[in-house]
């Protein structure tokens, strides 16, 4: 019997999480929902996860809490034994002028992202590094390679993550684990729910916004034995924007 694939997804109740969850269960992995607030939209990805043929759970926990995250993510390992892949994708936005921004805006982008990172990454490395095997994706963004003003908050998570991966890749290496980052564009989610999408696709040489599926379907290589030389990587999913 072949060794059950487990996937710890955060921010999976919706968008890029979401149609990664579903892109690795093709794939055979029991995905692991992690989600903070929207119980029904993280009970929708489970429901996809098992029509796309594998299955999952889903698991509440606010990622800037350490000793939540710890708790949980302790459970889960103590469960499945072993976790072969981490996707790091919970983030938010608070968008605004620097001069206008507010502790609040900051510090609620910064916590969720780079916190966020830290508090679940360093829990499940331990169960990877005991493992010798292990690969890890971040979603970064666009924004964190070329920034858009009203965005210095996301901007600097987005980049943090980048700087991050790029130690810690090199880190872990020997212990067989990859890190590696995607940086997405403009991507139809809810998240950008709110933009001029028409506008802004004239700036795309594409001529067009990114689909969640597109994205995934990068994330779902980097996990794969078709990446196992890859580490420390940033790829850029943008339409050719730079």
């Amino acid at each position: 019997m072949s060794e059950k694939k487990v996937a710890i997804i955060t921010g999976a109740s919706r968008g890029i999480g979401r149609a990664t969850a579903v892109e690795l269960a093709k794939t055979g992995y029991f995905i692991v929902i992690n989600y903070n607030a929207n119980e029904e939209a993280a009970k929708e990805t489970l429901k996809l996860v098992r029509e796309a043929g594998s299955d999952g759970e889903i698991a509440q926990f606010d990622v800037v809490s350490t000793e939540q995250t710890a708790e949980k993510i302790n459970d889960i390992i103590g469960r499945h034994k072993k976790i072969h892949v981490l996707v790091n994708n919970a983030g938010i936005t608070a968008d605004g002028l620097f001069m206008m921004m507010g502790d609040e805006e900051w510090n609620s982008v910064i916590d969720t992202t780079l916190k966020g990172f830290f508090n679940v990454t360093k829990t499940v490395l331990r169960a990877m590094v005991k493992a010798r095997c292990g690969s890890i994706v971040c979603v970064s963004s666009a924004s964190g390679i070329m920034p858009n003003r009203g965005q210095a908050n996301y901007a600097a998570a987005k980049a943090g993550i980048i700087g991050a991966v790029r130690s810690l890749s090199k880190e872990v290496a020997r212990f067989g684990i990859r890190v590696n980052t995607v940086a997405p564009g403009l991507i139809e989610t809810e998240m950008t729910a709110g933009t001029p999408v028409a506008v802004m696709t004239k700036m795309i040489p594409m001529e067009r916004a990114g689909k969640p599926e597109e994205v995934a379907g990068v994330i779902r290589f980097l996990c794969s034995q078709d990446a196992s030389y890859i580490t420390g990587e940033v790829i850029s999913i943008n339409g050719g924007l730079f």
